[in-house]
């Protein structure tokens, strides 16, 4: 029996990639609420602070989306050699998914 697990570090890669991603949203909101509580502030720094917090939440907006544009593709080419894995081995595909059930179920009975 041969196993597939040739995108295991691709899905290391994706999930680092998708707390990264989420770390930018997470920044793009702490800067807007900065941006809104600095709003009454009309000195000339405070207003180039501003220009700046604004534009590079711009850019880091794109980025995000990019990122995730990028994200969702690979997921999805993930899923399709997954299926095509699976429908190419389906008898190998239910004695590893019984032999992995059978693993997980021996260590919760252990505790």
């Amino acid at each position: 029996m041969e196993t597939h697990f040739a995108n295991l570090e691709g899905a290391r890669t994706t999930l680092a990639k998708e707390r990264v991603l989420e770390d930018l949203r997470q920044l793009a909101r702490d800067a807007e609420s900065l941006l809104q509580a600095t709003a009454s502030d009309v000195s000339e720094k405070a207003r180039e602070a501003r220009e700046r917090l604004a534009a590079a939440l711009e850019r880091a907006r794109a980025t995000c989306a990019e990122f995730e544009e990028g994200v969702v593709t690979r997921a999805k080419e993930a899923a399709r050699k997954a299926d095509t894995v699976i429908r190419q081995h389906p008898y190998e595909s239910i004695a590893l998914a019984f032999g992995i059930g059978l693993l997980i179920g021996a260590l919760i009975a252990r505790k």
